[in-house]
């Protein structure tokens, strides 16, 4: 499989849970379902938004096989294996593997830079499919202190691309220059991100309006920039939306009103009360019909 590959859009799927916090098979199922339906061209796993380093490690083996037992034929799974230590990561790389999924991804390591080197050339050296670096630094901010740092692992053997969630559009032109595949990680500019060089997309909202984000994305590859430019504008009204709230409590709830309960959050996080959570819905429905989106 060469780097093209692997472009393309790509929800960074929410993982349904039950009420003891397993996976709800049957909605993540169902999600998938909905999301493929839709277009996109294949799913992120237990990353942040799939709440991935809170899950157990059989429980994340029990979501990628769920996955890719429900996943069309030409779509594709990347799978998030980053976990504190890289013999867990190394564990759910060769599992993802053997399960049929197409590439992992991975989180840095705490610790300075030498930690995360080693950390990103173990997993790449022992992972049996490509390598995506996760560039995050708002959740990650002491992995890489300067671009040069970020391009060196970059460079390892195995690593095929980069989630890049950040708003630097200027290092995200630099790294898809070097010609790996980068993956733009900021719903809020995704339009920007794809018209400086990023293949692709990876992102939470995308759970909820999965249409815009694929049609946005296709008016790129045509070169109608001014049309992508008004999707990502009406996108952002419902990200303005979700951001004033608890998000990944926000997230659950709307796709819980679209009729998929995917339960609570496993770090606790909630909304204040029932009546925010009341008022986020009932602006939540002023955004999603101004954008076109097809009912989920």
């Amino acid at each position: 499989m060469n780097d093209a590959s692997l472009s393309g859009i790509y929800p960074a799927i929410v993982t349904p849970l039950t009420g003891e916090g397993e996976l709800a098979t049957g909605v993540a199922e169902r999600l998938l379902a909905r999301l493929m339906a839709a277009g996109v061209d294949g799913v992120y796993a237990a990353g942040s938004t799939g709440e991935g380093m809170r899950m157990s490690l059989a429980g994340r083996e029990a979501l990628v096989e769920c996955l890719m037992s429900n996943l069309p034929q030409g779509k594709k799974l990347l799978v998030h294996v980053g976990s504190p230590r890289v013999e867990d990561a190394i564990r759910l790389a060769v599992h993802a593997a053997k399960a049929g999924a197409h590439a992992i991804s991975s989180l840095p390591t705490q610790g300075a830079f030498p930690q995360v080197r080693d950390y990103y050339k173990r997993l790449a050296e022992h992972s049996p499919l490509p390598l995506i670096l996760y560039y995050f630094p708002e959740v990650c901010p002491n992995a890489f202190q300067s671009p040069e740092e970020l391009r060196e692992i970059c460079a390892l053997p195995n690593v095929s691309g980069v989630k890049f969630t950040d708003f630097n559009l200027f290092l995200l032109e630099q790294l898809a220059a070097s010609g790996k595949v980068v993956y733009n990680g900021r719903d809020e500019v995704l339009a920007a991100g794809l018209l400086m060089g990023a293949q692709g997309g990876i992102g939470s909202t995308y759970n909820l309006v999965p249409e815009i984000y694929v049609a946005l994305y296709r008016h790129t590859l045509r070169g109608e920039w001014l049309k992508a430019r008004q999707l990502q504008r009406s996108l952002n009204q419902l990200i303005a939306v979700l951001v004033k709230y608890p998000f990944l409590p926000a997230l659950k709830a709307a796709l819980e009103s679209a009729g998929f309960a995917c339960g609570a959050t496993l770090n606790g996080e909630q909304f204040e009360s029932p009546a925010q959570q009341q008022q986020f819905l009932s602006e939540l429905a002023l955004v999603i019909p101004q954008q076109g989106a097809v009912a989920i």
